[in-house]
């Protein structure tokens, strides 16, 4: 029964529940299938300035059903084996260095979400994953909801990133949180599908494999070629300037591994920021 219907059926006296039954109604009622979000994060400094990547990341925020949770896959939490986050009160994580005091003076006060932390643990089946309450939010995290949620009243939690798995586990682990969508919960992969600081242009001007392989990947993409994406090192020269370390590719992956077929993909922050850091960002659904 939908939301309106439900609600003419109390009215005319057609159904009978308890208070119990009647809170759960609604409460399903107005859940909606949430999109899932790659979100290119760039430089730390967008959580407190006002640029063209953080306005779209407004924009955005403001388009989505707001979320009862948000479950982030960020470049900055690795480790091994795979953790979820579960203390009640995360703490704002300065994972940075030389960058201007007011940044480090910026806090992110979101609650945790510890329960559900605990369920999603349970979730995975084809491998172990243990809650921890050894992590707070990351600037991959926190650095974006800062401006897309700045109330910080959305209960916050990590999945960790296991650098001794291959991209393709890493894909399929993914699969594993799709029910979570249909909770309320908003899944967001924070990286960058171009990510190499060894090659930074301070001018601006993006370099050739830079945009290259940020297109292929949009290409890739736009066609559900998600095997190729897994199998980036296979896409030749620029892949290997682009991804030298796949810290920041692997969000990418969690995002893909979470969507369905079905759902549609909308692209922003098209650009390719000091030379060879790709702001590409993606919503599906």
């Amino acid at each position: 029964m939908n939301r309106r219907g439900f609600i003419q059926a109390i009215a005319s006296g057609v159904t009978m529940m308890t208070t119990r039954e009647l809170h759960s109604q609604l409460s399903n009622s107005k859940t909606q299938k949430m999109p899932v979000l790659f979100i290119g994060h760039g430089s730390p400094m967008n959580a407190i300035e006002d640029n063209e990547y953080v306005r779209t990341w407004k924009v955005i925020a403001a388009q989505l059903p707001k979320p009862k949770a948000i479950l982030s896959i960020s470049a900055h939490w690795l480790t091994h084996g795979t953790h979820v986050l579960s203390v009640p009160k995360p703490e704002t994580i300065h994972d940075f260095y030389g960058f201007p005091e007011a940044l480090f003076k910026t806090n992110y006060p979101a609650p945790g979400a510890p329960e559900l932390a605990e369920r999603t643990a349970k979730m995975f089946a084809s491998t172990l994953v243990d809650t921890t309450d050894d992590w707070g939010l990351d600037h991959g995290t926190w650095s974006v909801l800062a401006q897309m949620y700045p109330m910080a009243d959305i209960p916050t939690y990590q999945l960790s990133i296991d650098t001794t798995q291959a991209p393709q586990k890493h894909y399929e682990l993914a699969s594993e949180l799709r029910t979570l969508r249909d909770e309320g919960v908003l899944i967001i992969g924070s990286g960058n599908i171009v990510h190499n600081l060894r090659m930074l242009r301070f001018d601006g001007a993006p370099y050739d494999w830079a945009v290259e392989f940020d297109h292929q990947i949009k290409t890739l993409i736009e066609a559900g070629d998600h095997n190729a994406i897994v199998e980036y090192e296979k896409l030749g020269p620029a892949a290997k300037l682009a991804v030298p370390t796949n810290d920041h590719y692997l969000p990418l992956l969690y995002t893909l591994g979470v969507i369905e077929k079905k759902d549609s993909i909308q692209f922003y922050n098209e650009k390719t920021d000091i030379g060879s850091v790709s702001m590409r960002s993606v919503v599906f659904g």
